[in-house]
């Protein structure tokens, strides 16, 4: 058929201004792409990890391009065959034909709509394809589990690694039948291969045989890939959620009656795919459509009702006995899945009520003297506040937990980076060149032992508290400390480019050095500057360089700035979680990086999970948050059915150094992404003493665990059933918002050695109630790290859960008259509530108090200090519940303990856990201490001493007449002072 009109040409005035626009076009869409491929370039580059951005990189242009030529092709191969069997017409209808100018169109650019055509339609599927270049490179590089799952009897490999890639190429090729088939469909109306004519007053649709041969071939070839769905969707199973909130799963239903369902469906429509394909011969299209009614029908009745029906009168009925095989399965693969089988976890038997006296297990002294007192939830804007210098500096607003070892003595520390806090300039810091040029970095590490303050606040009203009472004792390493040997935690270089805080400036950059010749203007102290001398950062020195990072920041100033030289860096991405999460796409980061003194530098350790969606059998559940790296892209909650802390990752602080430690050798999901990525991970062996020492069981994936531990501790499929033997954890005893109570670091005495063991620990209490049900704590010690301990309280006792203690602690009335002081001019922070195993079978509760005066003045002029000290414990015999309320630790232990237990929250470091505690009949009353007679001259300084005892023994003797529990205590720390200073002095005791 040849156009009844020929089109008129374009003019070459109009044909360059459609390429000038295309073009312009392209640049905006293309050019930023171009720009941020050249600056990550750079970036790895600077890291070292540029064959992994190669290695993706390259995977995702393979898949977009054979996805894109893939669906390109086959809808290219159906438009052509449409096109070439079109039937040929001597001349037009009688009436004109309403759509011979879009044939006209099309045959006048044949090459535009058989090949532009095609490859537009493709293209979409192409970009979304290629973010799945991580299921090809499992498929390529994954093994085996070792573990096959129970109903088909495949090795768990095959659902993890092969799976995926099968069901997504199933995805692509329904996508390029289904688009070929209307691409067909539309070009053979439009040639008039199928037309709308009139017969005795009757509309008909008239097809052609070659037009009907090619429609019937690719819906049989639909149908045929829907039968090889109906087979892969047998193993989705496996992970279904028909189940829930009960287990996840197949269950009875799905295996007797879903499952031999999909298997019907499956020959259903092989049998109608052949239907199709028969038509090609038989010339009678009412059997494909009895075939395709057929499979309607059949996956209603078979599909849908007859599941329902075998669910509704056969399973309910007898749910328990019917559910148990599968809910085994699900316990045991849920344990697999996130490390929770015998080899890792211990469960004990724990009474709940002691039955030893505290002073009488080493132990018990160990946890006692290093119980925490300092909350890391609370006392940021107190370090603020002490340890800011300038007013951009900061801290994050959760500190963290760590411990370190100093003269000798193992403790834990509340530890911080002071880092430079971008959002907290102002005035002219805020100018482009001051931001980004002066102000790079902070400055050095902040930390405090968690178990002590600078001193009590004894005012029992609070309101005329001591300004320089409770607060931490600050240990820093900065740059002021570098000349001096006073840093109890050494550090070589205290200057910190790498941070949370300084990372949440929007744009993220600094540039560092400065041109030949030219002073230092980067912002050290008041009376030095420094120029960055570290590795990190990409180069910015040449043009080329400045018009890619001016373009990919929309900054002028970076190409116009006389401030950056030939030798000038631009450090970018610098949260520690991002830079681990870029270099390892692979990996997802807990949220809470945490900074510590490793070998001299300040380290950012990163934790890093392996994760898998779909693991067959196991409980799904959130993870974490992954880190926004992307402006504008609300972050997504991960939902994982397995999870692995494989990989333990450092950031340097200073020159923002990446590295990978293996920290699971038994992860097969780690093994794979170790034969893609070859090199980046760095084996355990490679792994210092130091950083080893520094190691924290992760927060998020403790999280995780502990609430599946609260459902799959249970080993009985039938009481599994009933929810009856669950677990919850507890509510958040110190917030007011709803929410649960978080873990919490502790350092504890080791039941065996009686030496500090730092765990991550959680209460957690029976389903639905507050009474306590568990305790449960794992090990961060490089000895026995990971594993988990588990105190199971007997169900016949009503042992006080954290909310229902943090309610008689506050309601006791020496509390409850003194909170109502307090409120008067303070702002009262209940600190984290601990809950600690003593006492051969007890439970003691901790919890600090601070309090933070309320001020007119300026925000940020007051900060929390510790106040009280509150603890809770069941006293064995009656069971009721003894509360100690005083301004220290040991003054608390004592009203409840009696005297001489809160000597161990006193004693210096070691003393406390390796000596026992002294005995209240044989401590020293105030007749019993007595100086023995001088044997030579006596000096001034033991004569002062002598007088000091003996008005530490008076004022004792006085405290012991009167009722108040906080005035005995002083009177007793006083007179071990007093001791203590005798001694000292050279005296001696009869």
């Amino acid at each position: 058929m040849q156009p009844s009109e020929r089109m008129r040409p374009l003019s070459r005035r109009a044909i360059a201004m459609i390429t000038t626009i295309l073009a312009f076009v392209a640049l905006l869409l293309i050019g930023p792409r171009l720009v941020g491929v050249y600056t990550d370039w750079l970036w790895f580059g600077e890291v070292g990890y540029r064959t992994v951005w190669g290695t993706v990189l390259v995977t995702r242009l393979i898949l977009f391009i054979v996805v894109t030529l893939l669906v390109g092709a086959v809808i290219f191969g159906a438009l052509t065959a449409a096109y070439r069997s079109r039937p040929l017409f001597a001349a037009a209808a009688a009436t004109k034909d309403p759509i011979e100018q879009y044939r006209t169109l099309a045959m006048s650019r044949p090459r535009l709509f058989g090949i532009g055509f095609p490859l537009l339609l493709a293209l979409p599927f192409g970009l979304s394809a290629q973010a799945n270049w991580s299921t090809v490179q499992l498929f390529l590089h994954g093994g085996s589990f070792g573990t096959v799952d129970a109903e088909f009897g495949h090795d768990i490999g095959f659902y993890v690694f092969d799976l995926p890639l099968y069901r997504l190429i199933l995805t692509w090729l329904f996508v390029a039948v289904f688009l070929a088939f209307l691409t067909s469909l539309c070009t053979h109306y439009l040639f008039g291969a199928i037309r709308l004519s009139q017969r005795a007053n009757k509309s008909a649709i008239e097809v052609t045989r070659s037009a009907r041969i090619q429609l019937v071939v690719l819906a049989g070839t639909f149908i045929a890939l829907k039968a090889v769905a109906y087979w892969l969707d047998r193993y989705a199973l496996l992970w279904g959620s028909r189940k829930e909130p009960t287990f996840t799963g197949a269950g009875y239903t799905d295996i007797n009656a879903v499952l031999p369902a999909r298997l019907i469906m499956f020959s259903i429509a092989v049998i109608c795919a052949l239907a199709f394909f028969a038509a090609t011969i038989v010339r009678d299209l009412r059997i494909p459509a009895m075939a395709a009614a057929l499979l309607i029908l059949s996956s209603i009745l078979v599909g849908g009702i007859f599941p329902a029906l075998i669910e509704q009168f056969s399973v309910r009925p007898n749910a328990a006995d019917r559910e148990s095989p599968y809910i085994e399965r699900n316990i045991d693969a849920t344990r697999q899945a996130y490390a929770l089988g015998p080899d890792r976890v211990e469960y004990q038997d724990y009474p709940g009520v002691g039955t030893q006296p505290p002073r009488d297990l080493p132990a018990d002294i160990t946890t006692i003297a290093n119980a925490r007192l300092l909350d890391p939830n609370v006392l940021s804007p107190t370090f603020t506040q002490q340890q800011q210098l300038k007013n951009f500096y900061g801290f994050t607003e959760t500190l963290d937990v760590d411990r370190y070892t100093i003269n000798g003595e193992v403790g834990d520390y509340i530890v911080a980076a002071r880092e430079l806090s971008p959002n907290s300039l102002s005035g002219n810091q805020t100018q482009w060149v001051n931001q980004h040029t002066v102000y790079t970095h902070g400055n050095g590490f902040v930390a405090a032992p968690a178990n002590r303050v600078n001193a009590a606040v004894r005012d029992e009203a609070g309101e005329n508290a001591s300004s320089d009472s409770g607060y931490p004792i600050y240990t820093v390493s900065d740059i002021a400390s570098q000349d001096t040997d006073r840093q109890l935690i050494p550090v070589d270089q205290p200057r910190i480019y790498y941070g949370e805080v300084i990372s949440q400036a929007s744009p993220d950059y600094a540039i560092v050095g400065a041109q030949e010749g030219a002073p230092p203007r980067e912002y050290d102290t008041d009376t030095t500057k420094y120029t960055y001398t570290g590795a990190g950062g990409a180069p910015v020195g040449n043009l080329f360089n400045r018009l890619a990072f001016a373009a990919k920041y929309a900054e002028r100033n970076i190409l116009f700035s006389s401030a950056i030289g030939p030798d000038s860096k631009i450090i970018f991405n610098r949260s520690p979680s991002a830079r681990v999460e870029l270099v390892a796409p692979w990996l997802t980061t807990d949220a809470d990086p945490y900074p510590a003194v490793v070998d001299g530098r300040i380290t950012w350790i990163v934790d890093a999970y392996t994760t898998l969606e779909h693991y067959p059998y196991s409980q799904t559940g959130t993870l974490t948050e992954p880190v926004v790296t992307t402006p504008g892209v609300a972050p997504q909650r991960e939902e994982v059915s397995y999870v692995r802390n494989s990989v333990k990752a450092t950031v340097d602080a200073y020159d923002g150094t990446v590295t990978l430690y293996q920290v699971d050798r038994d992860d097969p999901v780690l093994a794979a992404w170790m034969s893609t990525f070859p090199g980046t991970v760095q084996p355990s062996e490679s792994i210092s003493d130091d950083l080893r020492a520094h190691f924290r069981y992760p927060e998020d994936l403790f999280r995780i665990q502990r609430e599946r531990l609260a459902k799959y501790h249970v080993d009985d499929p039938r009481e599994f059933f009933t929810n009856n033997a669950f677990w919850s954890v507890p509510s958040n005893p110190t917030s007011d918002t709803d929410g649960q109570q978080p873990p919490y670091y502790i350092l504890v005495g080791d039941q065996e050695t009686a030496e500090p063991s730092f765990r991550l620990a959680s209460a957690m209490v029976g389903f639905n109630r507050e009474f306590l049900s568990a305790y449960i704590s794992v090990r961060s010690d490089p000895e026995g790290y990971g594993k988990i301990e588990i105190l199971q309280l007997p169900t016949d006792t009503q042992t006080q859960g954290p909310q229902q203690t943090q309610n008689s602690m506050i309601s006791d009335t020496r509390v409850a008259s003194e909170r109502t002081l307090l409120e008067r001019s303070n702002r009262i922070h209940y600190g984290n509530l601990l809950t600690l195993p003593i006492a051969d079978g007890g439970v003691l509760y901790v919890e600090p108090l601070f309090t933070e005066r309320l001020s007119s003045s300026a925000a940020g002029s007051t900060f929390p200090q510790l106040s009280r000290v509150l603890v809770s414990y069941r006293e064995p015999g009656t069971g009721g519940v003894l509360v100690g309320y005083a301004p220290t630790l040991a003054e608390a232990l004592d009203q409840v303990f009696g005297v001489g237990t809160g000597y161990a929250a006193t004693a210096p470091g070691g003393d406390a856990a390796t000596a026992p505690l002294p005995q209240p009949e044989t401590l020293p009353g105030p007749q019993e201490v007595a100086p023995a007679p001088p044997t030579g001259p006596v000096s001034e300084e033991l004569n002062t001493a002598v007088l000091e005892l003996n008005d530490a023994l008076a004022n004792l003797r006085e405290a012991q007449r009167s009722d108040g529990f906080t005035s005995y205590g002083a009177a007793l720390d006083r007179l071990q002072l007093a001791i203590d200073g005798y001694l000292d002095a050279g005296g001696s005791f009869e």
